[in-house]
């Protein structure tokens, strides 16, 4: 399969292109910089060249390909301001991308995060939410999802709060970029609210598992680890920083403050059953051992 790849270099789809590529996939993946296209054309991937908001771009890749993996999000998280544009931007690439694919059976697989119930672990038939500092996600999502009534093979792999590779990657890196900031392994509330986890490299498989066989308006977990207490997180990174662990204002993580301070574990025991998936890489707290100074 030719697979068109938007976010190809990020901590999920750097892993994303090197799963397809060895199991005897083409990519053409959408570079915005000269460094990006680089590290792709390495990887051995061909290049488009454009940004997400490039719509006319984004179909001309969907339109050359068999399939598409769209990974792409902004990576401005500094204010609620900056958030938004990042969620709109991406709601109006997948709806392109959507239209583009429409009618012709093709598949797409796009990303959102884990859903949170309260009192328990979320699973692969929970919906979205849709409203919230993430709200948006969930809408565009749903959007996509819903046009394989039209003949497109439109799937989501929901991820968890922390998709890590050496230590690096989602809301740990988030902690771990705060502490050096701040010389603080800070977490929000008590530190027992739990979230998900899992390697990107497992991340990659299971993507390419759905690109290759999941039914049209499915969703999936791609959760390894069902939920690490935040505290536990925290004193990984306190201590390979050689920093104090303490709780901090939620107010201090920005537009992230109130998912950071939620209970939101998940569970994947229907995406292992239903695909064959099974994560072989290093649990978080284990992966966060090489955090460095």
């Amino acid at each position: 399969m030719h697979v068109f790849v938007t976010g190809g270099t990020g901590t999920i789809g750097s892993a994303v292109v090197a799963e397809l590529l060895g199991n005897g996939h083409t990519v053409l993946a959408l570079a915005r910089s000269d460094g990006s296209a680089q590290a792709l054309e390495s990887a051995g991937a061909k290049v488009l060249r454009g940004g997400l908001a490039d719509l006319d771009v984004l179909r001309s890749g969907a339109a050359q390909c068999d399939g598409v993996i769209s990974l792409a999000f902004g990576r401005d998280y500094s204010s609620p301001d900056a958030l938004a544009r990042a969620i709109t931007e991406e709601s109006a690439a997948l709806a392109a991308l959507g239209q583009e694919l429409i009618g012709t059976d093709r598949p797409i697989v796009t990303v959102s995060g884990t859903p949170w119930v309260p009192g328990r672990a979320s699973t692969e038939d929970d919906p979205l939410p849709t409203d919230g500092p993430v709200g948006g996600r969930g809408r565009s999502v749903t959007a996509l999802l819903d046009l394989a009534s039209n003949g497109l093979r439109s799937m989501a792999v929901r991820m968890p709060r922390t998709v890590h590779n050496e230590g690096q990657g989602g809301f740990a890196g988030l902690l771990a970029d705060a502490a050096r900031r701040t010389g603080v392994a800070g977490y929000p509330g008590d530190g027992t609210q739990r979230w998900p986890a899992v390697h990107a490299l497992d991340a990659a498989v299971l993507l390419r598992l759905v690109l290759e066989s999941a039914p049209a308006g499915t969703s999936w977990h791609a959760v390894a680890d069902e939920g690490d207490a935040v505290r536990d997180i925290a004193t990984v990174v306190g201590r390979r920083l050689g920093l104090p662990v303490e709780e901090v204002p939620q107010e201090a993580f920005g537009p992230f403050g109130p998912i950071f301070a939620m209970d939101q574990p998940a569970s994947s025991a229907h995406t292992r059953s239903a695909l064959g998936w099974q994560p072989t890489h290093p649990s978080l707290l284990d992966d966060l051992e090489n955090i460095q100074p």
